[in-house]
């Protein structure tokens, strides 16, 4: 089902949801209430993000209420933001085989509910208000732990695997269509001024444990592998591991974030193909 929608068609998205929501209710009978609360008594995708992020960021000192009426708000202004969370969840639904009901990826996963919970942030910070944006991202690192500055750049169709300890930085910029999994920090290296963190290109995936850190360039299409610290440029389409990470190979497929194959195998044909966009190098000679 989620294959077959537009990533830009949010009529047709949210009908699903609340079809399937109603399925839901009906056969699981404990879930009837959260379902009626965060879907069915909905009357958009919206008024349902809007009801998501609030319950889960509400706090004593800023209730609910009040952060509903400011994400209905971020909405209102910026419909793009109901776009991208469609896009968001579209692609945890076709890049990951645990998760295809769009229901459970909306209501029940960390990774959405950080992202979207970051774009209203984001919103906030656009629009001058950084105080009431700096709060959202406390919350964000204290109910989800993970921590993302709403000054940072996140592209539309991203997933964030697990999402639990991901850390990016205030000026990182992170393009459509990534794939990041738990642990990954995107920072600075020190205490330099200005534009100090990662830019991670279209298609990218980052494994598990992975260090990005300074102002440094990963090419559109590459694969940073778990547990590698990233000191400097990755070309695009070129596969580097370990620390300090060097080029070992190369993605079998122009965007590795959508096949989110971490085996980093490669058959003969398959590196002879890539060997002719990007030539084997050592990313420390870089």
């Amino acid at each position: 089902m989620s294959e077959l929608l537009d990533p830009n068609d949010v009529n047709a998205f949210w009908n699903d949801l609340v079809e399937e929501s109603q399925k839901i209710a009906k056969n699981e009978l404990v879930l009837e209430d959260l379902l009626n609360r965060h879907v069915l008594s909905c009357k958009s995708l919206s008024v349902c993000l809007a009801r998501i992020i609030s319950s889960k960021l509400a706090s004593r000192e800023v209730d609910r209420q009040q952060l509903f009426s400011v994400c209905m708000q971020a909405y209102t202004e910026d419909p793009n933001l109901l776009k991208s969370a469609v896009a968001d969840v579209l692609a945890v639904a076709n890049r990951d085989p645990a998760s295809k009901s769009i229901v459970r990826i909306l209501l029940f996963l960390k990774g959405p509910h950080v992202i979207e919970s970051f774009r209203v942030a984001n919103w906030l910070w656009k629009q001058g208000r950084k105080d009431l944006a700096s709060y959202i991202q406390s919350r964000i690192s204290e109910v989800f732990s993970v921590d993302i500055h709403p000054a940072a750049t996140l592209g539309n169709g991203l997933m964030f695997d697990h999402a639990t300890n991901i850390v990016i930085g205030e000026t990182a910029v992170v393009a459509d269509t990534v794939s990041i999994l738990h642990d990954v920090t995107l920072g600075g290296t020190g205490k330099e001024q200005g534009d100090r963190h990662p830019k991670v290109g279209k298609g990218v995936m980052i494994g598990a444990g992975a260090k990005v850190l300074g102002n440094i360039r990963i090419g559109e299409g590459a694969i940073v592998g778990a547990g590698s610290v990233v000191l400097a440029d990755v070309p695009a389409h070129c596969t580097v591991v370990g620390v300090p990470a060097r080029v070992v190979g190369h993605p079998s497929m122009d965007m590795p974030s959508l096949d989110m194959d971490q085996t980093l195998a490669m058959t003969e044909n398959d590196m002879k193909k890539a060997n002719e966009l990007c030539p084997v190098i050592d990313i420390r000679q870089i």
